[in-house]
């Protein structure tokens, strides 16, 4: 399994990443519905509080805009009737506005966000994670449909990972029983399949994967226990330093997963 590595310690100073001393770039955390919303506030706070970012916005849904003060880091986008996004040509616009998009979930299971969502991926060509329910709302519409997109990132659960793949028909099979090795050459073989990056966690391991070659970090490791994994802080890390360290996803997703601060 020459595409396939244990990184077993935390990687030297030389080898961390780059964090610039002056503010750069631009960022959008996207997400929340009209009755849930803190996640997204609370890692739009932890990136701008963290990070050098000199363009940094909350973007939300306007049915929480008499709920949330007009402050200039905010944005609102129409809303469903359900409280949450609603038009693709609003979303596609914030999405190439920023160098790098993190859509956190905490979306309403609807049938117009979701296609809103699913032609705002494809009217794009910039960085977008996603990661907790936006995986599944992704997953649910038209999976197919954007796959093909390399600027696509999903930070997802093995449970995601394994619906994804029954939805686009992939011949391998994903299960939450199989060995690290099995998984590990399934993930290999669907980034080789598909251009997109995959982060997962599975058996105490967060696997990193894309372009066919896979990095694996025990989670022990980490400083993660398997909850924290998935509240979206981890994936912030990840997009920062992916935003100042373009092009090269593997490397700056295992630094930010070593990294206790900025």
């Amino acid at each position: 399994m020459d595409y396939f590595e244990k990184i077993e310690k935390k990687p030297k100073e030389e080898l961390t990443w780059n964090i610039p001393e002056k503010k750069s770039g631009s960022v959008n955390v996207i997400g929340g519905n009209s009755k849930s919303f803190k996640t997204e506030v609370k890692v739009a706070e932890f990136l701008g509080e963290k990070y050098p970012i000199e363009n940094l916005k909350l973007v939300l849904p306007d049915a929480l805009k008499n709920q949330l003060p007009p402050l200039p880091n905010f944005s609102f986008l129409e809303s469903t009737d359900s409280g949450s996004f609603k038009n693709e040509k609003e979303l596609a616009g914030v999405f190439n506005l920023a160098d790098f998009n993190l859509v956190l979930g905490d979306l309403s299971k609807n049938a117009i966000t979701g296609k809103a969502l699913a032609d705002a991926y494809h009217d794009t060509k910039k960085p977008i994670l996603l990661t907790r329910d936006a995986v599944d709302i992704f997953v649910e519409n038209r999976p197919e449909y954007n796959l093909m997109n390399e600027n696509l990132i999903y930070f997802a659960s093995m449970a995601q990972l394994q619906k994804l793949l029954r939805a686009v028909y992939y011949p391998k099979m994903l299960l939450l029983s199989q060995s690290l090795v099995q998984v590990v050459e399934v993930l290999h073989k669907f980034t080789l399949s598909y251009p997109v990056s995959i982060m997962t966690l599975h058996n105490e391991q967060i696997l990193i994967a894309k372009n066919g070659k896979v990095k694996g970090i025990m989670l022990a490791s980490s400083g993660y226990s398997p909850i924290m994994f998935f509240q979206g802080e981890l994936a912030a890390k990840i997009v920062a330093l992916n935003l100042f360290n373009p092009n090269n996803f593997i490397d700056a997703s295992v630094s930010a997963v070593f990294s206790v601060d900025a």
